[in-house]
C-alpha cells in the first residue's frame, strides 16, 4: 500500500455516474450520497493498494468509494445479505451490474450472502473491514458481537460509520426522533426488514466491540451537509399515515400503541417547528477498531 492521500471531493460526481444514474436529479442525489462516503473513506484514511471487505454493501454507492479509493492494485470485497430483486427504481443486482461495467468494476466481487456465513466460508484476510450505515440493519447487537468475533484475525482493522443519535443541527431533530420511533416499532417485530432495526449508539456499538476483543480508536463526529437527503426520507415515513396504521395493526398492548403513536406525534411537532424548512440528516459517528493487546 502507498501513503495515504485524500480523494478530493470535486470527484464526487464522477463517482456518482458509476453507478445507475438516469437523470440529472438522480446523479445530484447519488453525488451528495457520495461525497458523505467520501468524508468517510478521508477521515478512516483508506491508502490506495488497499485489500477490503464491506459489509452491507447494499446498491453499492459506498463501494464505488472504497474502490476509488483502494486503486487498481487494491480490491473490494462487497457482501450483502439482501435479495437480488431488492430495491427500486433499481434491485440490487441491477446496480451492481451497472458498477461491474464501469471504470471500478475490476477491482469489486460482491457476494450475495449473509456476512457471517460468507467469513465462515473463506479464509481471505483484508486490510480493512468497512460497515458504513449498516448496523441499525441487524436484528440485534449480537448480530454485530458474532461478526466482529469472525473478523479477529481477518480483518487489521474494522472501520465503523454509523448514526450518532445526536442532532447537532436543529433541523436534525425530526430525523433523530423518527429513528427512535421506527426502532420502537420494528422491536416488536421479528421479522422485520426495515432499515433500523437495531439502534445500537455509539456507545453500545464500543462496548460490542469490546467485548469481541477490539478497541476503539480515534472518533470522529460529522455533521451531514444539508443535501444528504436520509434525515428527509425517514422523517417522512414516521409522519406518513402508513406508520399509525402499522401499530394499529401490529400492536397489541395498548401501553406500547400509545408510546409509538406519542412518538409520532413528537415527530410531527418538531417537524412543524421547522416552519417549512427541510429535515437535516443527524450527525454521523465515525471511528476505527483494531484488536486490542
Amino acid at each position: 500500500m502507498t501513503t495515504f492521500t485524500p480523494i478530493p471531493l470535486d470527484s464526487a460526481e464522477t463517482i456518482a455516474r458509476y453507478s445507475p444514474t438516469p437523470n440529472d436529479q438522480s446523479v445530484q442525489i447519488e453525488k451528495v450520497q457520495v461525497e458523505h462516503r467520501l468524508e468517510l473513506i478521508n477521515t478512516w484514511r483508506i491508502p490506495p493498494g488497499s485489500k477490503i471487505l464491506e459489509i452491507g454493501c447494499g446498491q453499492g454507492t459506498c463501494t464505488t468509494v472504497l474502490a476509488t479509493a483502494a486503486g487498481p492494485e487494491g480490491h473490494v470485497d462487497a457482501v450483502d445479505p439482501g435479495p437480488p430483486d431488492y430495491g427500486s427504481p433499481y434491485t440490487l443486482s441491477q446496480a451492481q451490474a451497472y458498477i461491474s461495467s464501469g471504470a471500478v468494476g475490476d477491482r469489486i466481487t460482491w457476494h450475495n450472502a449473509e456476512p457471517t456465513d460468507f467469513l465462515a466460508s473463506s479464509d481471505k484476510k483484508w486490510d480493512y473491514a468497512v460497515l458504513s450505515h449498516c448496523i441499525w440493519y441487524f436484528d440485534n447487537r449480537d448480530v454485530l458481537a458474532s461478526m466482529l468475533r469472525a473478523l479477529k484475525g481477518r480483518a487489521n482493522s474494522v472501520l465503523v460509520a454509523e448514526y450518532a443519535l445526536k442532532a447537532t443541527e436543529r433541523d436534525a431533530e425530526p430525523h433523530l426522533l423518527s429513528a427512535i420511533a421506527r426502532a420502537s416499532l420494528e422491536a416488536h417485530n421479528p421479522a422485520s426488514t426495515a432499515n433500523i432495526r437495531c439502534l445500537l449508539s455509539p456507545t453500545g456499538i464500543k462496548e460490542v466491540a469490546k467485548a469481541a476483543g477490539w478497541k476503539a480508536g480515534e472518533e470522529s463526529n460529522i455533521i451531514p451537509g444539508p443535501g444528504l437527503l436520509d434525515g428527509v426520507w425517514e422523517t417522512d415515513e414516521v409522519r406518513g399515515k402508513s406508520f399509525a396504521e402499522e401499530v394499529e395493526d401490529r400492536i397489541e398492548s395498548p401501553r406500547v400503541k400509545e408510546m409509538l403513536l406519542s412518538s409520532r406525534e413528537a415527530v410531527i411537532a418538531s417537524f412543524a417547528a421547522m416552519e417549512g424548512r427541510r429535515t437535516r440528516t443527524m450527525d454521523v459517528w465515525v471511528t476505527s477498531f483494531t484488536v486490542a493487546e
